[in-house]
């Protein structure tokens, strides 16, 4: 059964008491995990960010580790899964030494080696996107993480991404590379998602917010709670609709085909 995500991300700009609201609303509408981003604000290199405002939002939304731990016991009083993703080394050694067991590798750091072989032999389960990454990255990535317990995820980069762009056929190919094939899902809304179920993705991640007026680019094509329960509903009855009956009619039909068999003479 495919498992979903809800990638809260930094929708919280820092706020506890949001962040806690949005990870009680994600366990109620469904999902498995609630992800975060750790980084360290200090090692962030110059960029675009410096000049629209983003340098001030990722200042004010980064994680502290008490921060960290406080929602790992949020997480944990809402009866779902914490995980975060890592940019660095550091990021991920810092989710090791607080025991997460599952840990994201964004896109944007799929061709991070030195990272890659960091996460491959200390966690349990790893996650790597694979937005904006040839095929030969993700093919080293996948040397890399060889023995390792990991989920491959397909993703375009693109935000917000139009259906026209998901190439969703991707994930059928990535499935002759790799076993456990997941889907990063960008596109507005969950109709893409529900696709992505039926080609069997084990993992589903979204990005959720509890509204769409807060602050920040994330929370403006984030998915809402409702939405999420729609996805996760459609999970479980597509679980339920394939299971595998046999050849022979059901045992439902059977007062029907007392009923109705023959019922006209030849």
């Amino acid at each position: 059964m495919t498992k979903l995500i809800a990638e809260i991300g930094w929708n919280h700009m820092g706020d506890m008491s949001l962040a806690e609201e949005m990870i009680r609303q994600a366990s109620l509408s469904g999902a498995s995990i609630a992800k975060f981003q750790s980084w360290n604000y200090d090692r962030l290199k110059p960029g675009p960010w410096d000049n629209d405002g983003r340098r001030e939002i990722y200042q004010k939304a980064v994680l502290t580790p008490e921060k960290h731990n406080l929602l790992q016991s949020l997480c944990l009083k809402h009866n779902i899964e914490f995980m975060s993703s890592a940019f660095s080394v550091e990021d991920a050694e810092f989710l090791k030494s607080i025991n997460c067991d599952k840990i994201k590798i964004p896109s944007f750091e799929i061709a991070n080696i030195s990272l890659l072989k960091f996460v491959a032999s200390r966690f349990g389960h790893i996650f790597i996107s694979t937005g904006t990454a040839t095929f030969q990255e993700i093919q080293n990535a996948l040397d890399i993480l060889n023995g390792a317990s990991f989920t491959l995820f397909h993703c375009v980069s693109t935000y917000p991404c139009s259906p026209g762009q998901v190439n969703l056929s991707r994930m059928s190919y990535f499935k002759y590379m790799h076993s456990d094939v997941g889907f990063s899902d960008h596109t507005p809304g969950v109709e893409v998602s529900k696709i992505a179920v039926t080609l069997n993705a084990t993992y589903i991640e979204k990005h959720f917010t509890i509204n769409h007026d807060l602050p920040g680019r994330d929370n403006k094509f984030a998915i809402l709670p409702h939405e999420l329960k729609d996805l996760f509903e459609f999970v479980s009855i597509y679980k339920d609709a394939i299971v595998p009956l046999g050849l022979d009619f059901q045992s439902s039909e059977l007062e029907t085909r007392q009923l109705y068999r023959g019922r006209f003479s030849s």
